[in-house]
């Protein structure tokens, strides 16, 4: 399956976020301010929550806003299944957590007590007790010993006990929570391992990688055009010694969440813009009752053909990030709006993209002679939910399923409103001026940076994921690159966007000025690839994050094979270590060199090649530059990893109808994470 989302890499020294396209290179862009909006909501540990707007909703009819209540309500509906999807204890852990906070009524003013809150907090903003980004499980600052006397000082009767005693829940939640050996990883991608059996997530139960494999081989037919993405929706556990599938469905696992995500859904259906979305809401209600995955292609065809909505809804069980084999995918809804004037931007590139395809360095047999229904749009986000939130993408291009983007085409979408917060903060950030090595670079990224950000987003989303095509009779790549599927997805999109960012083409087509524009995403990227984003890691430790060994890997893949021409160059001044990217068009070449080899990896299915280039060039971390860059990073005192808090969606009611729809911006963080389990919990404790 191909993974189609785009995470937010860098906002370093980014000023502004174009939200104009008029066709004119040299005519300055328009952007969005709201000065007096404060975006920064609250920060802690590692994470920095944000807040975001919603321009454009008070344009909507009352009939659109009410549309957009429901599906916001469809979304939320779902908040519990991803904790569970997550590990089998999070909601355990979640509601004994909420229970202290709530009922505890002792000193809240100590050392420990701060230490605690911090740790509910980066639980919310994960879903669960492993870290949302190194996927490794996180541990309470404060002791066991003073965990265990908050518990027992809250009320038992919120405590979520199901019939234990509160010393037997104790048991359960002290190896849980604070052994760190205990489930230590939810996605264990190292390779020689099972990485089933060695991921904490709660998709798999009693079974191993190669029961799951072998399981799902003997269901797929090679020469099926339209193949069903097995094991999408389910838990697949052993019971009596056979494999069996738990399917997340109306009457089956999660049945108490799906029921609610129904009941919104219906109600939104009437309220369909058109016919085509009233079809696609149908068959949504119609998949999340059957749990039919020939009912989810279904509805993903109608999602497709959908170009007139201005409102859109991405709920169901959707990217596979989570699963260590990417069979599995993890609940997820965004609602969005149209941005009519920022999509002129994106709509330019979508409308070449056969010339893009013709005009790639991949082989010709790899290339797509005929590029189907592209719409691609800058969206203005209502609601994040699942795996959307608090950590969202700021790019997404779906459907996954190859067949349905071959003959059907795809939807690509760049989130304006997130990536114009993520910017307000990007142009306070003092790591542009730390990690940089010029003047000039300062200055080119401060003049372009936004914009090459954008370019990059879109191209990676529209024309990026959208390219190339599998050999015949080759399967899917979670089928044939396995664990390194996803990786190589997402270093194949990039390098699509990274090989034309520097293209002429984008000035002749007016979406950017000149290739200085290029030359700043060029040194963002690499500086990036093989330095800022270390700052996310801890010492000790490799990269096994799919994002982050994708930048890895084109990054630091373009250094080595461009040494003997110098492309790139590692300097140390004053003790400290940057990246000079010294030949731009030599390093245009290289990344066509290599996204022609990843096409190919993924069109032959070569997952020794595979292999080869995500363990030779995207896990290992030198150690020594690693604590470098931390000592650096540490002190300027800014969050490696950022989210946001979502707006909430009020309605105003008249007798027993809504008679207007307004927004709220909620600004503290555990306030509004306790409201939305009070009003959207519908899971019990295990499941």
């Amino acid at each position: 399956m191909n993974i189609k989302r785009t995470i937010m890499y860098t906002a370093l020294g980014a000023a502004t976020v174009i939200t104009s396209f008029k066709g004119d290179p040299k005519q300055k862009p328009k952007t969005k301010t709201t000065p007096a909006f404060e975006v920064n909501c609250d920060q802690f540990a590692d994470l920095q929550v944000l807040r975001y707007q919603i321009p454009g909703f008070n344009e909507l009819t009352a009939k659109q806003k009410e549309l957009a209540y429901y599906l916001s309500e469809a979304a939320n509906c779902g908040r519990d299944i991803f904790y569970d999807q997550k590990y089998k204890y999070n909601l355990t852990i979640r509601r004994t957590v909420e229970a202290i906070l709530i009922t505890y009524k002792g000193d809240k003013k100590s050392s420990d007590w701060k230490k605690f809150e911090t740790y509910a907090k980066r639980v919310f903003f994960s879903n669960g007790i492993h870290h949302h980004y190194s996927n490794l499980k996180f541990l309470p600052e404060c002791s066991y010993e003073y965990f265990e006397t908050l518990v027992k000082a809250s009320d038992a009767a919120k405590l979520p006990l199901d019939g234990k005693m509160v010393s037997e829940l104790l048991a359960i939640l002290k190896p849980v929570i604070f052994d760190p050996k205990i489930d230590a990883k939810i996605v264990n991608l190292a390779s020689g391992i099972d990485n089933v059996v060695a991921s904490a997530n709660n998709f798999y139960e009693g079974v191993t990688q190669k029961e799951v494999e072998d399981f799902y081989a003997a269901k797929i037919d090679k020469n099926d055009a339209t193949p069903i993405s097995y094991g999408l929706n389910s838990k697949l556990v052993k019971e009596n010694g056979k494999l069996v599938e738990k399917v997340w469905k109306v009457g089956g696992m999660y049945g108490a969440a799906i029921e609610k995500i129904v009941y919104w859904l219906e109600k939104a259906v009437p309220l369909a813009e058109n016919e085509q979305q009233k079809k696609t809401l149908q068959l949504l209600v119609e998949y999340f009752k059957t749990g039919d995955l020939k009912k989810w292609d279904e509805y993903n065809i109608a999602w497709v053909s959908d170009t007139e909505s201005r409102l859109d809804v991405v709920n169901g069980f959707i990217e596979v990030y989570d699963d260590a084999i990417g069979k599995r995918a993890s609940f997820e809804s965004v609602v969005s709006l149209k941005d009519m004037e920022a999509t002129k931007r994106i709509s330019a590139i979508a409308k070449e993209a056969q010339w893009f395809e013709d005009h790639s360095p991949i082989m010709d047999i790899h290339k797509k002679k005929s590029v189907k229904g592209i719409t691609a749009k800058v969206i203005t986000v209502i609601q994040e939910a699942g795996a959307s939130n608090p950590s969202t993408p700021i790019g997404i291009n779906l459907p996954n399923a190859n067949w349905i983007r071959q003959q059907h085409g795809s939807k690509s979408v760049s989130l304006g409103n997130i990536v114009h917060s993520y910017n307000i903060v990007g142009a306070k950030s003092p790591m542009m001026k730390e990690f940089a090595l010029t003047a000039e670079e300062i200055a080119r990224n401060a003049k372009y940076g936004a914009l090459a950000s954008d370019l990059h987003t879109d191209m990676h989303e529209v024309i990026g994921h959208a390219s190339g095509q599998i050999n015949p009779g080759i399967g899917d790549p979670d089928q044939t690159l396995k664990n390194y599927a996803s990786t190589l997805e997402e270093a194949r999109a990039d390098l699509v966007a990274l090989y034309y960012i520097y293209d002429p083409k984008l000035v002749e087509m007016g979406v950017m000025p000149n290739l200085e524009v290029g030359k700043a995403e060029y040194d963002g990227y690499i500086r990036n690839g093989l330095l800022t984003q270390l700052t996310r890691l801890q010492v000790g430790e490799n990269l096994e994050e799919a994002h982050m060994r994708n930048r890895q890997l084109n990054a630091m893949w373009a250094y080595e094979k461009g040494k003997a021409d110098n492309v790139i160059e590692m300097v140390t001044k004053d003790g400290k270590t940057y990246v000079r990217v010294n030949n731009y068009e030599k390093l245009r070449n290289l990344f066509g060199e290599l996204l022609k080899e990843i096409q190919r990896i993924k069109s032959e299915g070569d997952f020794n090649a595979a292999s080869a280039l995500v363990e030779g060039y995207g896990v290992k971390v030198d150690q020594t530059l690693l604590k470098e860059i931390k000592t650096r990073f540490d002190k300027l005192k800014v969050a490696a990893y950022k989210g946001f808090i979502q707006p909430e969606l009020e309605a105003v009611m008249e007798g027993e109808k809504i008679k207007s729809v307004k927004v709220i911006y909620p600004d503290n963080w555990l306030n509004d994470q306790l409201k939305r389990s009070k009003k959207y919990s519908f899971l019990p404790n295990m499941n």
